[in-house]
């Protein structure tokens, strides 16, 4: 008996008009099914997840979490830079009546993407061991990181394929379908993994070559589900065959938006290179402590990175739609609502610090050194409250150049250099406190650039070009 009214609700989500209406309706429903398709990859998969590789041992563990917080995160932040570009692109197109055009932008993703997944495959095949050397991981477990990297660059098209079709429905306001994907996702992977990992079912047992075959499987099952609802007309936007036929020009317009949030995004990449290799010099506890922390900081995205991505469809369909007292309520409204989320889970984090750290983990020395990087890292998730509505707001807007420039600043000149010199005085505790000075700096720099309201102008005047080329 609840089959229908669910299927109603689903669908009127899915064909919802953000252009008008309430906006913390808006905001909610837009973010909901992401959330919901977000702790079950960030926090259901993740806690799974660990869980078969501690029972490995400490070797595995360490590798896995290496490769996924530096080198394979590389591949995740440029495959985000055009995720984020797709979705402001098909937002605008979208709140701008371009379906057309939407549906257009939605085909070339894929089609980049493909390009995407054959140089990863390619650099994965022949240089994985020195790319995993970049982090200097201990020798002990480093043929055990560059197995598991292998395989993930080879079958990495699973990635990058659900990335973008995800970036095409978000954009679009359907958030609905991804939330699907995502389950199957979790199921597969985690099912394959409990399978593969331990040799259950009669299968090899394949240790971290089977977490790897394993989250793949999971990906490529999100995709065939993406794909099937795209083109057969199931979503706000329908592709179809000739969307997929390469469009330099469309091709072009990508790239240009989407290098810039992916240098931005690589900028946290190499303050997890940085921090990594700077924590390695205090001894393997210190390493794996910082490790545990990363993983365990993951799951705060699961809930703020929707409602984050919430707001960017609403400020983009809104300037779309020509509508800029809209954008501008999105904002406040994604703030207010992000940043009680944010700092709820800060205090979770700061107060119950040690208790989450041995779920993970029974060795008295990394739960103390994790201790103090959390208490550093809550202070992040403060900030982040109201930075990650204001650069992913910008990014909705199409103005993607300064939120990259404020990354890198934030990055290099401040996050990394002031973690370098705090360690030398107060050991590991100054690396932690270089990131929360790097965090302080892009919050209040990227505070100044929403002030000025220049975003607007930029927004504008990419819906009159793309009309123009219509």
């Amino acid at each position: 008996m609840l089959v229908q009214p669910v299927r109603r609700f689903l669908a009127g989500l899915r064909t919802r008009d953000y252009t008008r209406g309430n906006l913390v309706t808006s905001l909610v429903a837009l973010a909901l099914p992401m959330v919901a398709g977000s702790v079950a990859v960030g926090v259901v998969f993740q806690v799974v997840d660990l869980a078969f590789l501690s029972r490995l041992g400490e070797g595995p563990l360490a590798a896995v979490i290496m490769v996924n917080q530096t080198v394979w995160q590389i591949v995740t932040m440029m495959l985000m830079g055009l995720n984020f570009a797709t979705q402001s692109l098909i937002a605008r197109s979208v709140g701008g009546g371009q379906t057309e055009a939407a549906e257009h932008f939605g085909g070339q993703s894929l089609v980049m993407a493909a390009l995407l997944a054959g140089v990863i495959g390619l650099v994965g095949l022949t240089v994985p061991a020195e790319l995993f050397g970049l982090v200097r991981p201990d020798p002990a477990i480093a043929p055990l990181g560059v197995s598991y990297l292998r395989l993930l660059a080879l079958l990495g098209f699973g990635l990058c394929g659900s990335m973008m079709f995800r970036a095409v429905l978000v954009g679009a306001g359907d958030t609905v379908t991804p939330l699907l994907a995502n389950l199957v996702q979790v199921a597969v992977a985690l099912f394959m993994e409990w399978v593969l990992i331990f040799g259950n079912l009669g299968a090899p047992a394949l240790g971290v070559r089977g977490v790897a075959i394993a989250i793949s499987l999971g990906q490529w099952s999100a995709l065939a589900v993406g794909l099937a609802v795209l083109f057969r007309g199931r979503a706000r936007v329908r592709l179809r065959a000739r969307h997929l036929r390469p469009d330099p020009a469309a091709l072009w317009t990508l790239v240009q938006s989407a290098w810039p949030p992916a240098v931005q995004m690589l900028g946290i990449v190499a303050t997890t290179f940085a921090f990594l290799r700077l924590s390695g010099e205090f001894g393997q506890s210190v390493q794996t402590a910082y490790s545990i922390g990363l993983r365990l900081g993951m799951i705060i995205p699961a809930f703020s990175f929707p409602l984050a991505t919430a707001c960017a469809t609403l400020v983009g369909q809104a300037l779309g739609a020509g509508d800029t007292r809209r954008a501008w309520r999105a904002i406040g409204t994604g703030v207010l609502v992000h940043g009680s989320v944010m700092w709820t889970f800060a205090g979770l984090v700061f107060f119950f610090r040690v208790e989450l750290l041995g779920l993970i983990t029974s060795d008295a020395e990394v739960i103390a050194i994790g201790s103090d990087y959390l208490v550093y890292a809550a202070g992040s998730f403060v900030l982040l409250g109201f930075n990650l509505v204001a650069i992913r707001a910008l990014q909705g807007a199409g103005d993607f150049i300064v939120p990259m420039l404020i990354s890198m600043g934030s990055t290099f000149a401040v996050g990394i250099p002031s973690a370098y010199l705090l360690a030398q005085h107060f050991g590991p505790s100054g690396i932690w406190a270089g990131s929360l000075l790097s965090s302080i700096f892009a919050t209040v720099a990227t505070g100044a650039r929403l002030a000025t309201g220049r975003w607007v102008t930029k927004g504008l005047e990419l819906m009159g070009a793309h009309r123009a080329q219509a």
